[in-house]
């Protein structure tokens, strides 16, 4: 009987009943289906119920699957080898089942697979082949916290170390589509780290950069390394995810292709995306209820559709975007990104000690994860610790200037400056971020807040010009309702005070 599940319920199935004759321990597991990175238990046994329920098992009585406690699952039922004229021709002439074909079919629903090779050692003396090997292997460990990405163990990839493979070969072996490559060279007390990503399937460098450094404290400047390039990495496999969901369309689309499709209407932030990122990530979540990035990124993309575009700021949806936050963290509590993104929410209901609470839990779990550095800026901002969140905003930028919410950044660290009454400083940060393509209408508004409390009525009045022809329906009203992410009336008073004194109408 053909049954339809996503690829890591199936290769969970293919474990088991090859191993039907002993117990396959949960490294086994963790090794086989999520390629040697370890998980959490709530993940697991996510695959587990969904196979149970593919099967029409269940917990209890355990036909299927048995489950040993703290020694791993077992398949119980008979199974019988096809006979030889039930198997299907491959392309290659030789026979596979149809268990086999969707096995090894990669398809756009599984998370993407890197593979981090040992960096070279291009220094004098061999002796510095302990920072390339820690360099190689601290990689790993910040990127494995990138939950939504599959990364290869340690193991595997250091098993490569010396030896000279195409790309394109290794990603066969490993079944990877991305590998990360580089090298390190110290001349005297300078150290040069550089950087690669390459597409596995095609060999070609999708990014590249290189760093230096001074050795004064070598541990803390290999952090200080790692932590920069697995920002950069992140970000450029997320953009690669999307183009190639975007562009390999496939007709009958699943709950990880409509993730992804979602994703890529989320990161143009317009209004019409916006919309279409919702309806995309909630048709993932009703087509796996086990797959909590859906959960997680459609209560942002609520929250960001009520601070920027047409989704209402009503507490019933603020109320679902939160609950869809819990559910995410309910499937994998030790996902940065979900912690994050539950943070957004709390921010947007003015929750912010929680709010804070959240992106350190993020930030613990992921230092490298810069849009929690910027989300801690913006708790500590509306709590008035104005030092502090911009501490946080410049790590920020620091760490992905090439983030694709970049945009955001800036002008939500001039906010901050505008609150500390910093208005100079607060212009410097709103030049930057109207150099980004993409800024929205609220940098331009932060602009004519700073310019209206310098005195510059004038150039306000242009920038005005500007912010209607933006968004015509900007007004007091519209300004107050879309700000209500504040509860300071201070806060609250200064801008729409300062939109007051540059013309802006009450109402339209």
């Amino acid at each position: 009987e053909r049954l339809h599940s996503e690829p890591q319920v199936i290769e969970l199935l293919a474990l088991l009943v090859k191993n039907s004759d002993r117990v396959v321990t949960r490294e086994e597991i963790n090794e086989i289906v999520w390629r040697g990175r370890i998980v959490s238990d709530a993940a697991l046994s996510s695959r587990i119920k969904s196979l149970r329920q593919l099967l029409g098992d269940d917990a209890r009585n355990q036909q299927y699957i048995r489950t040993l406690h703290k020694r791993g699952f077992r398949f119980i039922a008979t199974v019988e080898t096809a006979p030889e004229n039930s198997l299907h021709e491959s392309g290659s002439g030789t026979t596979t089942t149809p268990l086999e074909k969707n096995i090894n079919q990669r398809t756009t629903q599984e998370r993407p697979a890197v593979a981090v090779l040992p960096f070279l050692n291009l220094s004098d003396s061999a002796d510095q082949e302990y920072f390339s090997d820690g360099i190689s292997a601290d990689i790993i460990t910040h990127l494995s916290k990138h939950r939504w990405i599959n990364v290869t163990a340690r193991n595997t990839t250091f098993g490569y170390k010396g030896k000279s493979i195409d790309i394109r070969t290794l990603g066969k072996e490993l079944n990877v589509d991305y590998v990360v490559e580089g090298s390190v060279q110290r001349a005297g007390k300078r150290i040069r780290v550089s950087a690669h990503l390459v597409d596995a399937a095609k060999g070609h460098h999708l990014w590249a950069d290189r760093y230096d450094g001074e050795i004064e404290d070598i541990f803390t400047l290999q952090d200080e390394i790692t932590e920069k390039i697995v920002a950069r990495i992140e970000p450029e496999i997320g953009y690669a995810e999307r183009n190639k969901v975007a562009l390999l369309r496939p007709t009958n689309l699943m709950a990880w292709d409509n993730y992804h499709l979602g994703i890529n209407h989320f990161f143009k932030f317009t209004g019409p995306d916006n919309q279409e990122a919702q309806r995309l990530l909630k048709l993932s979540q009703q087509q796996d209820e086990s797959f909590g990035e859906a959960f997680a990124w459609w209560a942002y993309a609520v929250i960001l559709g009520m601070v920027y575009w047409d989704t209402p700021p009503t507490q019933e949806l603020m109320d679902q975007a939160l609950t869809a936050c819990d559910t995410a963290l309910s499937l994998d509590g030790q996902n940065a990104s979900f912690h994050a993104l539950k943070a957004r929410i709390l921010l947007a209901r003015c929750e912010y000690k929680e709010a804070l609470i959240e992106n350190e839990i993020a930030i613990s779990l992921n230092p490298t994860f810069a849009a929690a550095h910027c989300g801690l800026g913006d708790s500590l901002a509306y709590e008035s610790r104005y030092d502090e969140a911009m501490s946080c905003f410049e790590k920020s930028i620091e760490l992905s200037p090439n983030d694709p919410q970049i945009w955001a950044f800036f002008p939500y660290g001039a906010l901050a400056l505008l609150f500390k009454h910093d208005y100079e400083k607060a212009l410097q940060w709103l030049d930057k971020a109207m150099a980004i393509p993409n800024y929205q209408y609220w940098t331009t508004a932060h602009r004519v807040v700073a310019l209206i409390c310098l005195g510059r009525k004038g150039e306000a009045d242009k920038c005005v010009v500007k912010l209607m022809k933006q968004n015509p329906d900007f007004c007091l009203d519209f300004a107050e309702k879309k700000l209500f992410y504040l509860k300071d009336p201070a806060q609250i008073k200064l801008y729409i005070q300062s939109l007051k004194k540059a013309g802006i109408p009450q109402t339209l």
